[in-house]
């Protein structure tokens, strides 16, 4: 429509695509006002950007839930931060996040934009009733998940550098505990290998330390003098005393308690393996979002009311906006397009049983149809019967012109 006295600036395609994301009706727009126009642009902005942030968050969200796991998180961030090269990457966890990031993205998009369609002017003023509250309760609700679930991958991140220092601390006390456990089991299994060797553990013991005082007499009178008839003797005495070790080493006691202690030694390593194996299992998504909660409880709850008020002020937005020229086409529209199909709406016309004002919805277009084919099929009914009630009288002629030919035929 050509006007003389309002001229509209010419729509561009970003703008366009922005009244799809709040789900504007771009023919109306593009012939209502330029403030409908900025209006439902920036309605479908606050769609699309909570979208594409619910995106990265759940991309991000993912990653840190699947990627690889490591027990020693500062040196992991450390080794990324000097040489990105070197660094191993899970290419298949980076690909599945950027598919799930996206799939989650629309879904919170598409979520979104029924929200915010799907949400009216209300009584059309400025105020917010009661009955608009209890009416937008449920998007209000749903608009709060979508903000939580948004919300918190992003605290994470923001807090990582702090958070992985949490997580190191909780890390190595794990370790340590599980290391500790470790130990004394160990201990208390060689201690009981030990017992077996009874006298001979004591025996060993003393030829032992007899030998390593005899070792330091024999170097020092080496490096004293030449070696002389007491370096010869000292020899001699560690050469007996090697014998009676060996002599109790070759022993199957001995034999048995070396191999249990060798069995306890493995055992102490693999529990050590294992307990570093647990403690990288803590480098997952609630425990970061635990002590995200637990670093900044105050700086965690402002960042979900900030999500929750973009989440919430396209819904409270719309309560509050007053009717304009493209509520008044989008009237128009529908009103037109229920004349073209038939359909009449009495608004207020009766009353239900709680005493709530009900509109009374005629489709004149299906009523007219019903009724068509309801006097097409009482006219079959009529032919029908006179068909039948003249085939009676035809046939009854037979009878009364010659009745013998007539019973023939019907028993032949």
């Amino acid at each position: 429509m050509t006007r003389d006295y309002y001229k509209l600036p010419e729509s561009s395609s970003i703008m366009r695509f922005l009244w799809k994301c709040a789900g504007g009706d771009r023919y109306l727009l593009e012939r209502a006002t330029y403030s409908d126009q900025i209006k439902y642009m920036c309605l479908g902005g606050i769609v699309f950007a909570t979208g594409a942030m619910a995106g990265l968050a759940g991309g991000y969200a993912f990653y840190t839930i699947f990627s690889p796991k490591t027990s020693d998180v500062i040196n992991k961030t450390n080794t990324v931060i000097k040489n990105i090269d070197q660094v191993p990457i899970d290419i298949t966890t980076v690909l599945l996040s950027v598919i799930f990031g996206i799939i989650w993205g629309l879904i919170i998009f598409n979520i979104d934009r029924f929200i915010v369609t799907s949400t009216g002017k209300g009584d059309g003023t400025e105020k917010i009733t009661k009955d608009e509250i209890k009416s937008a309760i449920p998007r209000i609700i749903m608009g709060m998940i979508i903000a939580i679930t948004i919300s918190k991958p992003i605290e994470i991140r923001m807090f990582q550098t702090e958070i992985n220092l949490e997580v190191q601390k909780e890390q190595d006390k794990e370790k340590e505990k599980a290391i500790d456990q470790a130990t004394i089991n160990y201990e208390k299994k060689v201690k009981e290998a030990k017992s077996k060797l009874g006298k001979l553990d004591f025996q060993l013991n003393n030829l032992n330390q007899q030998y390593a005082s005899l070792q330091e007499q024999y170097i020092q009178e080496v490096r004293i003098v030449t070696k002389g008839p007491r370096a010869f003797a000292i020899e001699a005495q560690m050469k007996l005393i090697q014998n009676n070790i060996k002599n109790i080493e070759n022993k199957l006691i001995y034999i048995e308690t070396l191999a249990d202690i060798k069995k306890a030694d493995a055992e102490k390593q693999i529990d050590i393996t294992n307990a570093i194996k647990k403690s990288a299992t803590l480098d997952g998504l609630l425990i970061r979002i635990k002590k995200a909660h637990e670093l900044a409880p105050w700086i965690s709850i402002f960042i979900t009311l900030l999500f929750m008020a973009i989440e919430l002020t396209p819904i409270f937005f719309k309560l509050m906006l007053t009717k304009t020229t493209y509520d008044y086409l989008t009237e128009n529209r529908d009103e037109l397009l229920k004349a073209d199909y038939g359909i009449e709406v009495q608004y207020d016309k009766y009353k239900d049983k709680e005493g709530i004002e009900r509109h009374l919805t005629i489709n004149h277009e299906a009523e007219r149809i019903i009724f068509e084919k309801k006097m097409v099929t009482n006219i079959q009914k009529e032919l029908t019967r006179y068909a039948v009630t003249k085939y009676k009288e035809r046939e009854m002629k037979k009878i009364d012109d010659n009745l013998d030919d007539y019973i023939k035929g019907i028993d032949g």
